[in-house]
């Protein structure tokens, strides 16, 4: 499609942006972000990721964390592996608290099914041909059993 006349404009070379800070912010936008809020308030930008989750304790590979027991060790091969420095424990800490916590319950019954059903129990009891025949019941209701006045 045409461009209209007059319209083009050569492109200048902004000298006042500082391309440093252009270039970092451009590399945050395209990095993934990161949903745990504790592990992306003490990220650093300028370390790898590796290095990132090793400072937190934690592990990139699982497969390295926690190595396969050989089956024959001899007690003159053991060798302890040097530990990382975790410099940042409250990460680590505040995962824990945050797992401890007691789950909420998901898979329960609507509010309005739940009294429905207390309703009909109160009223019916263990009679449930009474209870699903009539005109408020689930399967009067559904299969059109309408009771004729």
């Amino acid at each position: 499609m045409p461009k209209a006349k007059g319209k083009t404009r050569r492109q200048k070379f902004g000298y006042n942006v500082n391309r440093k800070r252009l270039n970092r912010n451009a590399r945050r936008k395209a990095a993934p972000r990161i949903e745990c809020s504790h592990i992306r308030h003490a990220w650093d930008h300028a370390k790898s990721v590796r290095q990132n989750l090793a400072e937190m304790g934690l592990a990139m590979d699982p497969n390295k964390a926690v190595p396969l027991r050989k089956k024959k060790v001899k007690a003159m091969d053991m060798e302890e592996r040097p530990k990382e420095l975790v410099r940042k424990p409250y990460v680590l800490n505040d995962l824990e608290a945050e797992a401890s916590l007691p789950e909420k319950k998901g898979n329960t019954l609507s509010r309005d099914l739940i009294d429905y059903v207390r309703y009909m129990v109160e009223n019916h009891g263990e009679d449930y041909k009474v209870s699903g025949s009539g005109q408020t019941g689930l399967l009067g209701r559904h299969t059109g059993l309408f009771v004729a006045f």
